[in-house]
């Protein structure tokens, strides 16, 4: 993949991000705020953006999105693919939500 293609990808994803974000916030605001991790403030500009602004803000040459589990016991809890772990595969991701939550909520 060229350089010219990494941009185009992540203009792509700026965009289906955005208006996602966008219509979750529309549809369910508490449910977005905690799916997308984000705060108040932000959820209040998302849903306030005009389709311009959000293709001007989509073709930006930075990602906008990001992942959130920067923890190493949450991304153990969601890859882990053990025997083991495939029989406890829904405690573990309810774990993982848990801790996600807690996040969300220090951040917010």
């Amino acid at each position: 993949m060229n350089a010219d293609q990494i941009l185009a990808e992540i203009r792509e994803a700026n965009l289906s991000y955005l208006m996602l974000a966008q219509s979750l916030i529309r549809a369910d605001r508490e449910q977005a705020l905690y799916r997308l991790g984000i705060s108040e403030e932000t959820a209040t500009l998302l849903n306030t953006l005009s389709p311009a602004q959000i293709m001007k803000m989509a073709a930006g040459n930075t990602l906008l999105c990001r992942f959130r589990m920067d923890d190493d016991l949450v991304w153990g809890l969601l890859t882990n693919s053990s025997a083991k772990a495939a029989a406890n595969d829904a405690v573990s991701r309810l774990h993982a939500s848990i801790l996600m939550a807690g996040r969300h909520q220090e951040a917010a």
